[in-house]
């Protein structure tokens, strides 16, 4: 009376419907992970890092877990035979190749006489569930989250009672697969600004509505303050479930009325989660094409050395090169500052925007195939839903709006920590005498702008006519 049970990106045990039903029907329970080497989207390196810090989790949650790398469609009926299961239970992904390759595993299963069966547990509503009045999928966000917040949300399952099968002998070492970064450890420090597992995901949850959810509404943009949940890494693991994060909030919410509007809105980002993974699993080319076709006639630049710039955080634009610090140090960064990093490197050095979305795939700890191919097509114009093509973020302006007294670009640029408030987001206005007496040197201690603002603004706009002769030929 034995099951298997194929864990992938769920590694908790509360809200884990595949393990509920499994442990309620069968005697023994056999846990898996399989590192798919098929994936077109393989890992990224600081994914890596969280990723074994999660499995180290939760094996000792369990009592163990069977750890195999290779081909799924291979390995989980082989150790399935292996271990005379009965039955194979698993929570459902939306990434193309997930669906595509658990379609022909469950196909494989049952010709080899074996029940496998799989269940929502990463999303609150299945990407078909919510449909247009036509019955099609939604395209934008608004009516979108409308539409999903009349359906129910079904409360979270708790932990259930596990006897473990025997394990021994059957998997890898976590170690063996070497994760963690070595030579350098990059990664070093990582530790005390995160606690990857389902302990960490509870406990940053709960942090978060008891001290952050208050003013979250007008507060989440600032990246100075601690007004955001952190946590994305999380739930992308699947180390805490959605309708948990429902559930815990609406009850932060009910219990206190003054921050019904902060959860609302907070809610409406796991709403644009749910969305980025509805328009993944109906166009699943998202990742590698532009939705909108028309952006196929936008004449990109191929520049290596300003994506290094970009990406090193040497732009000479402070608030983008704070962000690009803060990811490489932290593996995030905060969300408003994700979208002027984006903007930037999408309108101002006019490269496309795929170069931003695998540069995020490898740095961020939270890297989602859904939420990132999203962003960054909403980013560029080309997505659905998208920001208007000519919304071309002002990187001065958005600095001194979200970060007024430039405590996030001293953080993180702390070259310019001594220069006044007024030119910490704009180093090259700040006349001679001021950058002397701060000890900022442009192009030595900070650098120059690589491209100039109104310049590049105009270049851009100027690329986006083509697009509107694609649409309108």
């Amino acid at each position: 009376m034995t099951a298997l049970v194929w864990f992938r990106n769920d590694l908790r045990i509360s809200d884990h419907p595949a393990l509920a039903h499994a442990a309620a029907q069968h005697g023994a329970i056999v846990p898996v992970f399989v590192l798919d080497e098929t994936d077109p989207w393989p890992i990224g390196a600081a994914s890596k890092w969280w990723l074994h810090h999660s499995l180290s989790a939760l094996s000792e949650s369990l009592g163990g877990i069977v750890l195999r790398r290779g081909d799924p469609r291979q390995i989980i009926p082989q150790l399935a035979k292996e271990l005379g299961a009965e039955a194979i239970y698993w929570n459902r992904s939306y990434e193309p190749h997930a669906v595509a390759r658990d379609t022909e595993i469950k196909s494989a299963l049952s010709e080899a006489g074996l029940g496998a069966r799989s269940f929502k547990a990463n999303v609150l509503h299945e990407p078909w569930e919510v449909e247009t009045g036509s019955g099609g999928p939604f395209k934008v966000y608004t009516p979108f989250w409308k539409a999903a917040r009349q359906r129910p949300v079904e409360a979270p399952l708790g932990a259930p009672e596990i006897h473990l099968g025997p394990i021994d002998g059957l998997g890898e070492a976590l170690s063996d697969w070497q994760l963690l970064p070595d030579k350098p450890n990059w990664a070093a420090g990582w530790e005390t600004h995160w606690q990857p597992g389902e302990a960490g995901a509870q406990a940053r949850l709960a942090a978060f509505l008891e001290e952050g959810l208050k003013g979250y509404g007008d507060l989440r943009d600032r990246p100075d303050l601690p007004n955001v949940s952190r946590l994305s890494p999380h739930l992308h693991f699947g180390e805490i479930s959605p309708r948990q994060v429902w559930a815990q909030t609406n009850m932060a919410s009910s219990l206190n009325s003054a921050l019904e509007k902060d959860a609302f809105k907070f809610l409406s980002e796991v709403g644009w989660r749910e969305f980025s993974n509805h328009l993944l699993f109906h166009f699943p080319t998202l990742p590698d094409k532009n939705w909108r076709p028309t952006f196929d006639a936008y004449p990109w630049q191929e520049s290596p050395d300003r994506l290094s710039a970009w990406q090193s955080g040497q732009t000479g634009y402070p608030i983008v090169d704070a962000g690009l610090r803060e990811l490489w140090n932290t593996g995030t960064m905060h969300n408003r500052v994700r979208m002027v990093a984006a903007s930037f490197l999408i309108k101002h050095l006019q490269i496309h925007w795929q170069h931003g979305e695998t540069w995020f795939w490898d740095t961020l700890l939270d890297a989602d195939l859904a939420n990132n191919s999203a962003g960054w097509q909403w980013v560029a114009g080309s997505g659905a839903d998208a920001s208007p093509y000519f919304r071309i973020f002002n990187p001065m302006t958005q600095g001194r709006k979200f970060d007024p007294d430039g405590a996030y670009v001293r953080r993180w640029c702390p070259e310019l920590a001594d220069l006044p408030d007024e030119y910490v987001h704009a180093p090259f206005e700040a006349p001679a005498e001021t950058l002397a007496r701060h000890g900022v040197v442009l192009g030595e201690t900070y650098p120059k702008p690589i491209v100039d603002h109104a310049s590049a603004r105009a270049a851009a706009l100027k690329g986006y006519e083509a697009v509107k002769a694609a649409a309108n030929p």
